[in-house]
């Protein structure tokens, strides 16, 4: 191989690894500072209700104390994306939060109900809390199966919507036996690792301090 052509396969692979380094660092899309008397609405499933512990266990409740700000435990055990789409509406009317928590999806895919449309009733749960000036974060749920990893139907949202998106944690959790209460539900332990990581991506965004 001449210098020439090992200097510019030496360049090449050196743009690709700082490009791979910068997508791996790259910061999640921001969020509006919350207020101290913001008030945040947890929506989901039973992922989000807490099943498996008690309630002041959930991760809302949990994250309520962590960033001291109220947090509205909006989950259904149970609930797929097209009853959820059609329940927001009032919560969001209600509460008028100012940052909403999705965590949905899972009982679409342990369902093995069509995922696209599940992905569509997820971008219209968004648009309309976009749509009241809400901020969002969403947190991808694992798929059923040995390996535990999200669909990539949150990742794509996130990116379509420029939303901050969780997508590790659930799965970690889940694949860890001593942070289940079962097979699709985490407890005490695991509840607490998903909560520390929303405060871990709040303060990364911006939204909190």
């Amino acid at each position: 191989m001449n210098s020439k052509r090992y200097n510019a396969l030496v360049s090449l692979l050196l743009v690709i690894i700082i490009g791979v380094g910068l997508t791996a660092c790259s910061s999640p899309a921001k969020l509006p500072h919350l207020a101290d008397d913001a008030v945040i609405v947890a929506f989901g499933d039973s992922l989000t209700f807490g099943t498996g512990v008690e309630p002041a266990q959930s991760y809302p409740a949990v994250l309520e104390k962590m960033i001291g700000r109220r947090v509205v435990n909006a989950g259904v055990p149970g609930e797929v994306t097209v009853d959820g789409l059609s329940r927001l509406p009032e919560i969001l009317e209600r509460e008028k939060p100012a940052l909403l928590l999705l965590c949905h999806g899972g009982n679409d895919q342990l369902r093995r109900l069509n995922q696209q449309q599940a992905a569509n009733n997820i971008r219209e749960m968004i648009r309309l809390a976009q749509k009241r000036r809400i901020a969002l974060v969403l947190i991808a749920v694992p798929g059923p199966g040995l390996s535990l990893s999200p669909p990539s139907m949150y990742r794509e949202i996130a990116k379509e919507l420029s939303i901050p998106i969780e997508e590790e944690t659930l799965s970690t959790v889940l694949a860890d036996s001593s942070l289940k209460s079962d097979y699709i539900h985490p407890n005490v332990a695991g509840y607490r690792c998903l909560a520390e990581s929303i405060v871990a991506l709040l303060k990364k965004s911006g939204a909190i301090d």
